[in-house]
């Protein structure tokens, strides 16, 4: 039932992030990895909005949601490979910007919504 669980959310999740990215990227006229980074940062304020509002959380929950879901909604790997082509076209300063604001503003968002998500 665990896999079940973490499977659901997983795919409903890679479905969000396919269909926000693209969005941002669209409506935006802005490049993939804003995308991607536009996700990962509401990713990371959900995750500490759900995780400081309930610390307690059921495991069925966890396994769906926080592990499901949020593990597929945020990928990593596509900012990986986007970071990797970023060199590999020779654009190290849009590949070194790429990485601070990833790392800054996702750590930011899951301050802020854990912070948000405490105040219950």
């Amino acid at each position: 039932m665990n896999i079940l669980l973490i499977g659901a959310g997983g795919a409903l999740g890679a479905i969000a992030r396919y269909g926000l990215t693209q969005a941002v990227t669209k409506y935006l006229s802005v490049s993939d990895y804003i995308g991607t980074l536009s996700v990962n940062i509401i990713g990371c304020f959900i995750i500490g909005i759900i995780i400081g509002i309930y610390a307690d959380i059921k495991i069925e929950t966890q396994l769906f949601f926080i592990i499901g879901f949020l593990g597929s909604f945020t990928t990593m790997s596509a900012f990986s490979i986007q970071t990797v082509e970023m060199f590999n076209n020779q654009n190290f300063g849009e590949a070194i910007l790429y990485i601070f604001m990833t790392i800054l503003f996702t750590i930011l968002a899951t301050y802020i919504g854990l912070s948000l998500g405490s105040l219950k």
